[in-house]
């Protein structure tokens, strides 16, 4: 119904143009037609009279009864009715004889013989010369001349043939007003059966792109949207299955153990309790990982900024860490100037995400490997700082790594789920970078090692500026 209206508006909108410009048009042709028409008529009128009165001086050397001549050979017009009162001569009522002293020979309108004419309508006059001599002027007055049938006849086709065009025109624009509003409507036609689609849970829908105008980056727009909606959504039935199978996995542990102790299958005992409540805090960590995320998602996951060295950062993560390196026989070693810039940050967030990462290289980095921490300068953006988490472990192979900070994906899929958290530290890591104003990227050579890196802005300086 809306496609229609539409449709109709923009038909209706090209008709009213197309008569507005045909009207137009036509209106200014016909006043231009007749205008121009009498001016033709003046100019052979005017072009007669000359010679008619430059004849008769010739012949007679003189402008006496020039007057009494004119009337008397002035054709009876075709349409005067017998017994109808003679018309006045066209010369004498469009235009005034002179002599040479501005007197007026022949007479018209205001002025009669005898009279003296004004200077500023002699300027306007055309002179009369006989052998180079000037022996007189004729002056056109503002009358117009009186057309006879034939005259009137050009007219009326001429008046006729505008309208014919203009009627002509009307249709032509109504035309072509119903074939661009269907060409215009046609894409609009398809996104609106497209929509349909999504609605009735297609969520992967395409649409031609025909034009490389507005309509057609309208067109491109819903292609990217349907294409975005299209993904997440997948993502979306992927991460519930996803988070239902590390919900089930521990709880299946529980439950296992419970229902065995309530029947007597196995007695209780603290090693099982305490792998019950290993798998409770691995349940709890999910829990809270997960909200962290939709808190983060939502903009509700708040900050409590506050100036820090990125050396002391890094010092405060390495001692966290050390003891843990030390029993997996790898060197943990932090490389970060003094002077480096301040950083503007939520202290506990940013050791959550160090944390994350050099949990991360602690797992797959080998006996005898080393992880450094180091900080230095953005050599890209000044008054930024670049952090790096690097290790000599196994690496991350070329296909897996642009997908490392999906949620619930995990590098090493064989990996137990209680022996790598819950899949959502990167994605938790890059979260809270990107609420710093930062960005957080990962490069890997398998077998050689991997490279974390997060740029922050320095303090009082946003890194997207």
């Amino acid at each position: 119904m809306i496609t229609r209206s539409l449709t109709v508006k923009l038909m209706l909108a090209f008709l009213f143009t197309g008569l507005a410009c045909v009207a137009l048009v036509g209106v200014f042709a016909r006043y231009q037609t007749g205008l121009e028409f009498n001016r033709f008529l003046r100019e052979r009128e005017q072009a007669t009279f000359v010679s008619t009165v430059t004849t008769y001086y010739q012949q007679n050397g003189s402008w006496d009864g020039l007057a009494d001549t004119l009337r008397a050979n002035q054709p009876r017009r075709t349409d005067q009715q017998p017994g109808q009162a003679a018309q006045p001569p066209p010369a004498q009522s469009l235009f005034v004889l002179i002599d040479q002293r501005n007197t007026v020979v022949v007479g018209s309108g205001p002025y009669r013989r005898g009279d003296q004419l004004p200077d500023n309508l002699v300027a306007t006059g055309q002179s009369v010369e006989v052998d180079g001599t000037l022996i007189g002027s004729v002056v056109p007055l503002q009358a117009s001349a009186d057309l006879d049938p034939r005259e009137r006849d050009y007219l009326e086709r001429s008046n006729r043939t505008l309208i014919y065009a203009s009627v002509g025109g009307a249709l032509l624009a109504l035309l072509i007003g119903v074939v661009l509003a269907r060409v215009l409507m046609q894409p609009i036609r398809a996104l609106t059966v497209a929509i349909g689609a999504m609605r009735r849970g297609e969520i992967q829908q395409s649409v031609r792109v025909s034009t490389k105008d507005e309509i057609g980056e309208l067109v491109m727009a819903f292609n990217q949207m349907s294409a975005d909606l299209a993904q997440a959504h997948t993502a979306r039935r992927q991460m519930t299955a996803d988070i239902a199978h590390e919900l089930n996995s521990p709880l299946s542990v529980l439950t296992g153990y419970l229902e065995s102790m309530r029947d007597g299958i196995l007695p209780p005992s603290p090693e099982r309790f305490q792998t019950m409540y290993d798998e409770a805090l691995q349940l709890q960590r999910l829990i809270g990982d997960l909200r962290l995320l939709s808190l983060a998602d939502a903009g509700e996951l708040s900050l409590k900024r506050q100036p820090m060295k990125p050396r002391q950062l890094l010092d405060l993560v390495a001692a966290s860490f050390e003891r843990r390196a030390e029993q997996l026989g790898i060197q943990l070693q932090v490389q970060a100037a003094d002077d480096l810039p301040g950083v503007q940050i939520d202290r506990e967030r940013m050791v959550q995400v160090f944390g994350n990462l050099v949990g991360n290289a602690l797992r797959y980095t080998p006996v005898g490997g080393t992880i450094t921490l180091s900080a230095d300068r953005d050599p890209r953006k000044q008054g930024c700082v670049r952090m790096q988490v690097t290790d000599t472990g196994v690496g991350i192979a070329p296909e897996v790594l642009p997908r490392i900070f999906e949620r619930l994906y995990r590098a090493d899929q064989s990996r137990q789920e209680h022996d790598g958290g819950s899949g959502l530290g990167l994605a938790i890591a890059k979260a809270i970078v990107e609420m710093h104003d930062g960005s957080i990227s990962a490069a890997s050579v398998v077998d050689r090692g991997t490279t974390m890196t997060i740029m922050l802005p320095g303090a009082g300086l946003a890194l997207h500026q």
